[in-house]
């Protein structure tokens, strides 16, 4: 049980997620009134100036409910956007802490050799 002192701030929930060089955490807090909100950390591994160990980079944004609808609204739209009008296709993948999650499909044989084409008859081109 938490008592007063502890009441402030307190976390309720959290789930991080690796994606490349940079880590994602999603914090759900609550305030002294137990109202709850959501922190979304940026946090990136880079070097310290003087070449002698590392330092985390973190960026931070704070999400309150009464913006949950208009936020996840925003932000759909632009990830719409970006898969409909992006050159390169976005790879679809779920990421574990340790690696990709069990329920991806893994698109190599028995050798690790790619088996993520298509069956193209060339043939047909010319018609």
């Amino acid at each position: 049980m938490e008592d007063k002192y502890n009441r402030g701030k307190a976390e309720r929930y959290s789930k991080s997620v690796r994606a490349g060089k940079r880590t994602y955490f999603f914090d759900v807090k609550s305030t002294k009134d137990d109202n709850l909100y959501i922190t979304v950390t940026e946090s990136k591994r880079r070097l310290k100036s003087d070449g002698n160990g590392f330092f985390y980079e973190k960026h931070k944004l704070f999400l309150y409910k009464e913006d949950f609808i208009k936020f996840t609204e925003g932000l759909n739209e632009v990830v719409e956007y970006v898969r409909k009008n992006n050159p390169t296709p976005v790879v679809e993948q779920t990421y574990s802490s340790g690696g990709m999650d069990e329920n991806t499909e893994d698109s190599s044989d028995d050798n690790g050799e790619d088996t993520s084409y298509s069956d193209v008859d060339f043939d047909d081109l010319g018609k």
